[in-house]
């Protein structure tokens, strides 16, 4: 029943841009196809396939492979489409440790990203720091604005936590469009300078890649090791209950605070890497979609799973870049496509599994 009301809503939204008998066409095609996958299910369960056996080793060696020669094999476009693909990756980890790994409802994740790529601008066009001497700055003042902001925001939770936290990236976005003596209000700031390895200066779209490849992996070392440490159990028990987090001593405050903090150091990583990798920054860079944008990054793949962050920033950056040629179509596939996610899989792509931890919080 539910398949058959999805199959017609989506129908439906197709009225504006196909007509009627479009819309028919869709809805006959989609049954079709439904049809004949349902009919090829049943067929399947009656033979028995032997299972294919893999390594998974040689699996992960390929895939590593593949991203490693990717410059090598596309185009410049698509090289820029990875790049920022990675930066939103960088991002969505941070914002994973928020509400994946804590539970805490935050919707205003684009004003550390904000702060993070103001910060590189700023320090290294005004004091005329390099992009590696800046880089610690713009982490130190993107982590102390995710302390500043929890102090009044932990004072509430759910709904009202969201509105608090909404209510900071619309402050923060307002700011950087106002202040113009400092951030030059929406005219943005330009000329930013390009990250510099020794003699060699980063301007390349395949030395950027291998760069952002670079904090990509450690961005995921890092937040893999902290999940399955005593801080990460902390974070899970807390979104699982709180109050019986409390019950057995956990400082849920303390790790609250910490969770904050930490999620912002990610946001400003990629916002010094979306900086310098665009020599430019304006507000309109950084609205309340694209909080919300990253949010549905994490929930498609999954909360709390780092694979499924992966999976689903790589999903929600380049599967409009790949649907472009349909220009009509891609938006209301990809809404579609999430719609469907959240009726038939509202997990995730890659939904975690309860992790055991023994020993003590």
């Amino acid at each position: 029943m539910k398949t058959l009301l999805f199959i017609i809503w989506l129908s439906f939204l197709s009225l504006p841009f196909m007509g009627i008998k479009g819309a028919l066409y869709l809805f006959s095609g989609i049954c079709a196809v439904f049809g004949i996958f349902i009919f090829l299910k049943k067929s399947f369960k009656k033979v028995r396939i032997p299972e294919i056996s893999y390594n998974l080793k040689f699996l992960i060696i390929g895939l590593f492979l593949f991203i490693a020669l990717l410059p090598f094999a596309v185009k410049d476009y698509y090289l820029d489409v990875a790049i920022l693909a990675g930066i939103y990756i960088i991002l969505a980890l941070g914002v994973n440790v928020v509400i994946g790994f804590s539970g805490l409802l935050h919707l205003g994740f684009a004003a550390f990203y904000a702060i993070g790529a103001y910060s590189n601008a700023l320090l290294t066009t005004k004091l005329g720091l390099g992009f590696w001497s800046a880089l610690p700055l713009t982490l130190f003042f993107t982590a102390i604005s995710g302390l500043f902001l929890a102090f009044p925001a932990l004072r509430l939770r759910g709904d009202y936590l969201a509105i608090v936290t909404l209510g900071f990236g619309e402050i923060i976005r307002l700011i950087l469009n106002n202040w113009d003596s400092l951030t030059r209000g929406p005219n943005g700031i330009t000329n930013i300078p390009a990250p510099f390895i020794f003699s060699f200066e980063l301007t390349g779209l395949w030395s950027y890649y291998y760069l952002v490849l670079v904090f990509v992996f450690i961005a995921v070392f890092i937040v893999r090791r902290v999940y399955y440490s005593r801080i990460g159990r902390a974070w899970l028990s807390i979104r699982e209950d709180e109050v019986a987090a409390e019950a057995m001593g956990i400082n849920a405050t303390k790790y609250k605070f910490l969770a904050f903090v930490f999620g912002a150091f990610w946001a400003g990583l990629a916002g010094a890497l979306f900086a310098s990798k665009m020599r430019f920054v304006s507000p309109e860079s950084f609205t309340f979609m694209e909080s919300v944008f990253v949010v549905c990054m994490i929930i498609l793949g999954g909360l709390g799973s780092i694979p499924g962050v992966i999976l689903g920033s790589l999903i929600l950056v380049l599967l409009p870049e790949i649907l472009r040629e349909f220009q009509l179509y891609r938006m209301l596939a990809l809404g579609a496509g999430l719609v469907l996610m959240m009726i038939f899989r509202p997990q995730g792509l890659l939904r975690v599994e309860t992790t055991r931890f023994r020993g003590k919080v």
